[in-house]
Order: C-alpha cells, then structure tokens, then sequence
C-alpha cells in the first residue's frame, strides 16, 4: 500500500524507539537475558522473515524492528517474501532448522504452523496478550497456548460516497432492510447502489463473514436458517440489480476501483483501501460500520492483520532475545504509531481513540474492535475446509444454482 496521502508521515514507531529510550524502556533485555539456554553464549543478532516487501510496511518494519533490536542489544537480519510463499518456505525450514528466529505471517495461519511444531508457545517466554481484544488472542491461540502477537487489525466496513447520498438525501444504512432500501433507489444508469467482493476465493468467505455472524450463522455448521437469511440479503441485493454480477469475480480491490470510477455508491471494503483512495481526492467518502441485521444489532466482523511469532529454534538465549523484540513491536506507543502509518487499528481496544483523533474515518473500524471474531478459533487448522464450503455456498446462490438453504447445504455436505 502506498504511504497515505493526507499524512506526510516517518515512520514514527522507528523513530520513537530510537530517540526516545523510555518508551522502549520495557522492551529492552540485559546481556545476561541471552546468555544460557540450548545455543549458549550471549546473543548478538537474530533473524527475521517477514511478508512486508511494498511500502508503507516494508520501510516501516525495517526501521521499527532495527530500532527494537537495538533496544535490546541485537542487531536484525531481515528477509522480506511474498505472503503467499511465507507458509511452503517456513514448513521447509522447520524441516531442515533453518527457521528464523522471529517470524511475522498472517493470523489465521498461525494454528498450521504451530500444529506442525514450527512455533514456540510464547507464554514458555513470558509474554502475555493483556489488554488486546478477545478475537485477536483467539487468533493467535492453538490448543490453549498463545502463539503470536498480534500489534494491530483490519476489519470490514461500509464506505459511502457523500455526495451521492446526500443529493439523495439518504443516510448511511444500520441495518439490512435499510441497506437493501437504500442501495436500490442509488442504483441509477451505471451507477449501482452496492458493491462487494464475492469471488470464489477466501476474500469472498471473509466478505460474507460479517453478514453471517452478525446474524447468528457459525462456521462449525452453515446449513442454518440464520445462515441463509444472510445469504440471502445477498442474493437480494444482486437479483434486484442493486449490485452488479461482477460482485461474483471482483477482489476488494476492484471495488474500490469502482467506488472510485463512481460506479458505486456504496462498498464493503476495508482501511487498507484508505492509501489509494487519499490518491482520488475527488472522491469525498465517509465510512460507518457495516449494517446490522436489525436496529441495535451487534456486527461481529472478522480481522486480519499479521503477528509476529517465535518460531522453535530449540536455542533458548535466541527464542528469549526474539521474545523481547516482538514484545517491543507491541508496545502501546508502536501500535498506535503502526495503525496511522499502515491504516489499521491497535489490538488494544482503549488505543483505538489515538488512531481516530489523528484520522476520524477510523471510528468504524475502531467500534468493531471489542466484538471482532477470529476465523480460526473454533475450527482451528481445519478452517480451509469451511471457509471453501462458505465461498462455494456463496457462489451457487449468487449465481441462480440454487436457493441459499440448498446451497449451503450442498457445499456443507459436498
């Protein structure tokens, strides 16, 4: 993502863990802390892998974790690869000890990792996840240990376009029969009311999560009624013309693009987005919290966002050298510094109103933060399973297969 437009900011976490030792005060380890263990001898330097490799996050995270190495008497080796290489690459070095000695992935692989013995539970370390919001430790949980901490989250909200809906005279949707009202009478020429992302893929799973959970639906069992009402709201808004049927292949970032292009006027998206849209000042948008099923309802949506692990080395002095660093990269000031540079929020909830003082569109990400659920934490490593069976379910109705209770009860059974 590009730096964010309407901040021409350094990255502050870096500089604030450099110039300003009492900040990192916490952070830092002694000498004595490396010495010991299966490696032995004092700990000079450690390794890291990370999936960081475009900017803001790339500099960023350099700068940061240089400053926290430093903090605790290390220096950092950072190697940077492409998310979607960073899980094969860690398998691979867990079976020939090369592993890192700190690691940095997306949440909801940490269960398949940690299953496959590549992590160190980081309670053995002495690190705790107090004060961060019960989904993100769920998220970072396998089997009762605390695997990965988590400094900042994204999550799904609903974008508006201001001008449209003003000259409408309508306001931003809370619930589902206001979102259908509403994105039906902005549908006008080629411009629809509605737009999301729905493809076949796990980005259409963790669009629909929030419909789902918000109404009751579980992944342990979608073949639900409460299930089927949200799948429905979908199909509604699609077979309405409320949303285009290219919902059905668009990524997220191709409806931003056409939030852009004003061939939206609403979209369920998230912060990451917040970069590419400061780079279209045209476009005056505010953002709200997804609609709730019914007025008051709670919207319990999924989070995102990488932590940072320590993998089993078997070397005691490095995995407590690396536990430290990690835990600095938490710390309260590099959260909050971490969620205005890279458009996010902080795990810890009583955080979030420094983030939204500094960038008020923020507000509805920071609202869902106490209520944000992990995908993983019921089903653990078999997750994959049912998030293919949600985005097959999703599919089949949008496209006409068949109704939204035959096919979640297909793709459940299938």
């Amino acid at each position: 993502m590009a730096q964010r437009g309407a901040k021409n900011r350094t990255v502050g976490a870096a500089v604030l863990a450099l110039t300003a030792p009492l900040a990192l005060a916490a952070c830092g380890g002694s000498d004595s802390d490396a010495a010991g263990g299966s490696g032995g001898g004092e700990v000079t330097s450690l390794t890291v892998q990370d999936t960081f490799v475009t900017d803001p996050g790339a500099t960023y995270y350099g700068e940061l974790l240089d400053a926290c190495g430093q903090a605790n008497g290390v220096t950092i080796e950072r190697n940077s690869i492409p998310g979607g290489d960073i899980i094969a690459r860690t398998l691979q070095q867990a079976s020939s000890q090369t592993l890192p000695d700190i690691l940095s992935i997306d949440n909801p692989d940490v269960g398949q990792l940690a299953a496959a013995g590549a992590l160190a539970p980081l309670g053995e370390l002495g690190v705790t996840a107090e004060g961060i919001s019960q989904g993100v430790v769920d998220a970072n949980t396998f089997e009762d240990e605390l695997y990965g901490l988590q400094p900042t989250t994204q999550s799904l909200a609903l974008f508006y376009n201001e001008d449209v809906l003003n000259a409408a005279g309508i306001q931003p949707p809370k619930t589902w029969d206001e979102l259908k009202t509403a994105a039906a009478a902005l549908t006008e020429g080629n411009r629809y009311g509605i737009a999301f992302s729905a493809p076949p893929t796990y980005e259409g799973t963790w669009q629909f999560l929030p419909f789902m959970w918000s109404n009751g639906g579980d992944e342990t069992d979608i073949a639900t009624p409460e299930t089927a009402q949200a799948l429905q709201l979908w199909v509604d808004l699609l077979s309405s013309g409320s949303a285009s049927e290219s919902v059905l292949n668009w990524g997220q970032e191709d409806v931003n693009d056409q939030f852009i292009a004003g061939n939206a006027a609403m979209m369920i998206n998230g912060p990451w987005q917040f970069p590419v849209l400061a780079e279209n000042p045209d476009v005056k948008y505010q953002v709200v919290p997804l609609p709730a099923p019914t007025a008051g309802g709670t919207v319990v949506a999924p989070l995102g966002g990488a932590t940072w692990t320590v993998p089993e080395t078997g070397d005691d002095a490095r995995k407590a050298k690396a536990a430290a660093v990690i835990q600095c990269v938490n710390s309260d000031e590099n959260m909050v510094d971490n969620a205005l540079t890279n458009s996010s929020v902080p795990t810890k909830a009583e955080l979030g109103e420094q983030v939204v003082a500094q960038d008020p569109r923020m507000q509805a990400f920071v609202d869902v933060v106490p209520d944000l659920r992990s995908r993983t934490a019921k089903l653990q490593d078999e997750w994959p399973t049912a998030a293919t069976a949600i985005y097959t379910a999703v599919q089949t109705a949008l496209t006409g297969g068949a109704s939204p209770e035959e096919a979640l009860e297909q793709a459940q059974n299938g």
